[in-house]
């Protein structure tokens, strides 16, 4: 870079640096920005230099910088970005948004609790099931909104994306050898295998100018609610992407923390809201989240060459663990939780999916879900009467089946959560397991209709329409021979989920 550009940031962060020396701010430095935090906002500025992946070197590249950052994350956290602003040099010396000349340019945001971040609330265990929902919302809404592209940059970019990992895995001694040529070729195997569906892909529009970036660390918690913010700026291509494979990251880093429950909900909760645009391309996940997990591995060793530090070169070694551990292929499940209304189905369902294979958990297929989709209803909006005829249930049943095979053709297993109070629903699904490849294990979950009538009246913010009334109208069905494991669902959720296990899980 010149050396007039130079001189001039160093002025600034000079200006910037008697604050933070004073203790009035305080300074964060990575490989490509400067941050200023102060008490009521952080500013922001981009480092002078000229990356593989990024070009700041000139002052008039960095406003431009500053200008597409705030442009880019607004839409995440409108709050959280206020404008961009210069460094001027005055009469006394630089100052902030001044009228002399710039000497260079500041993204200013508003301070947040850096103990807010979902990378340290995912490490003081403080990210719960719900919480974790909350970020899907958060995430489909950006998809939403987001840009549409023709994908070819996406496309054309995989094969690199993984290639640069891999050579900077090969330079590092302390992973084996063996072990990175493994990754690469799983890698690359499952991209040669999925680019028909890839390609289809970027043809629907569901490549677009996504996030980019969604680590747990570009995730913070404001007024209770989950917002994106450092979105990549730098690079409009790097950024766009497979939405799966936006969805991949937070999925990705949750694991990462052994949030397991945590990752699943998260799925669970986009595919629910998502089911048309994300289903059919489940086979692609295990790709998606292992590069996500290779890449964070690649940055965090180059962060050990640039200072050595143990403690980020093992969090490296986790990364790269996990990227080969998503790629191996499992046989999956297929799971059926069956029992009248209020016997603890849904809850039982969320409990056992996190520690289905293969990561990250199953997919919940709730007959109540389903049939509020098939009336095109919110699944909290109650349906008619008209909505539970013996036809409808057919058609839920039918749908859920059909949701099954196609999830678990794509080497994903499956928990279906419904009543399954009919003989025949029972045995049509013990049938058509024996021509899936998975393996069948079922339960229904018995409890005494004053159980269950509790459980009813406690539910909030719940798809099921079952009332009381209902439950008690069940108590007369001639349910038929049942051929699955009978558990006594009386007890607490932790006791059903223990009474299960032996029947649900992998031994």
């Amino acid at each position: 870079m010149p050396d007039a550009d130079a001189a001039s940031q160093n002025e600034a962060i000079a200006f910037l640096d008697r604050e933070a020396r004073s203790g009035a701010a305080k300074r964060i430095d990575t490989h490509a920005s400067i941050l200023f935090l102060e008490p009521e906002r952080v500013l922001k500025i981009k480092r002078a230099v000229r990356l593989p992946f990024l070009d700041y070197s000139t002052l008039e590249k960095r406003k431009h910088a500053c200008e597409e950052e705030l442009a880019v994350n607004r839409p995440h956290a409108p709050k959280l970005y206020r404008r961009v602003v210069p460094i001027t040099r005055g009469e006394h010396g630089p100052e902030i948004g001044g009228n002399g000349p710039a000497i260079e340019w500041a993204v200013e945001m508003a301070r947040f609790d850096e103990e807010k971040t979902f990378d340290r609330l995912a490490k003081n265990g403080a990210i719960t099931p719900e919480l974790a929902e909350a970020v899907a919302d958060v995430v489909r809404e950006s998809h939403a909104r987001a840009e549409r592209s023709d994908g070819s940059a996406w496309l054309a970019s995989i094969g690199p994306i993984i290639d640069r990992n891999s050579q900077k895995f090969r330079a590092q001694p302390s992973l084996a050898r063996d072990a990175v040529e493994q990754l690469h070729a799983a890698s690359h195997q499952r991209l040669a295998e999925s680019r028909a569906l890839l390609e289809q892909r970027a043809a629907d529009g569901l490549v677009r100018r996504c996030h980019g970036d969604a680590h747990l660390g570009n995730i913070v918690l404001i007024d209770e609610r989950p917002v994106l913010f450092d979105a990549i700026e730098f690079d409009a291509v790097i950024a766009t992407t497979d939405i799966l494979y936006d969805l991949a990251f937070p999925v990705m880093d949750l694991l990462h923390f052994g949030l397991h429950a945590e990752a699943n909900r998260l799925l669970n909760r986009y595919l629910q809201e998502n089911w048309r645009d994300s289903a059919h391309a489940l086979r692609l996940l295990p790709l998606y989240l292992s590069i996500r997990a290779a890449i964070r591995a690649h940055v965090l060793f180059t962060k050990c060459q640039q200072s050595p530090n143990p403690v980020v070169a093992s969090e490296a070694g986790s990364y790269f663990d996990l990227a080969r551990q998503l790629l191996k292929p499992v046989r999956p499940l297929l799971i059926a939780i069956g029992g009248k209304s209020g016997t603890g189905k849904s809850v039982l369902a969320r409990d056992v999916a996190a520690q289905v294979p293969p990561l990250p958990g199953a997919v919940i297929l709730r007959s109540d879900v389903i049939r509020k989709e098939l009336f095109g209803v919110d699944p909290l909006a109650t349906l008619p009467q008209t909505a539970y005829t013996p036809d409808v249930t057919a058609r839920v049943y039918g749908a859920m089946l059909e949701r099954s095979r196609e999830v678990i053709a794509q080497g994903f297993s499956v928990i279906a959560d419904a009543a399954f109070l009919q003989e025949a629903e029972r045995d049509e699904l013990s049938a058509e397991a024996r021509n899936m490849n998975a393996d069948f294990r079922p339960v229904f979950l018995g409890a005494d209709l004053a159980v269950r009538l509790e459980r009813i009246r406690a539910r909030r913010h719940d798809a099921s329409d079952a009332t009381g009334a209902v439950a008690a109208e069940q108590e007369g069905y001639g349910i038929g021979r049942i051929d699955w494991p009978i558990v006594d669902a009386s007890g607490s959720p932790e006791q059903t989920l223990q009474r299960s296990a032996p029947f649900l899980l992998p031994r």
